[in-house]
């Protein structure tokens, strides 16, 4: 799965914040989750309209995007 497949950015939805495309769950939330200690399956339970497999793809491509050998830019650019 490719970025564009996973999440949507609309003024019109939450104001242009990244969400599970097709739903109105912020990706940050699963973030938020995960560092808070939720489980994924939790985090599953408590947003439905989230499809396991999309969530696991999003922190697959988070993975690989932060572990790239170019991570050290990125880390500059959300400074």
């Amino acid at each position: 799965m490719n970025i564009q497949e996973l999440i949507t950015i609309d003024r019109e939805i939450l104001g242009g914040q990244p969400v599970f495309k097709g739903t109105r769950v912020p990706v940050e939330t699963l973030f938020d989750h995960l560092e808070a200690g939720v489980s994924l399956d939790e985090f599953l339970d408590d947003f439905p309209t989230v499809s396991k497999d999309s969530a696991i793809a999003l922190l697959d491509i988070a993975t690989k995007f932060l572990t790239s050998k170019n991570a050290a830019e990125l880390y500059e650019t959300v400074d």
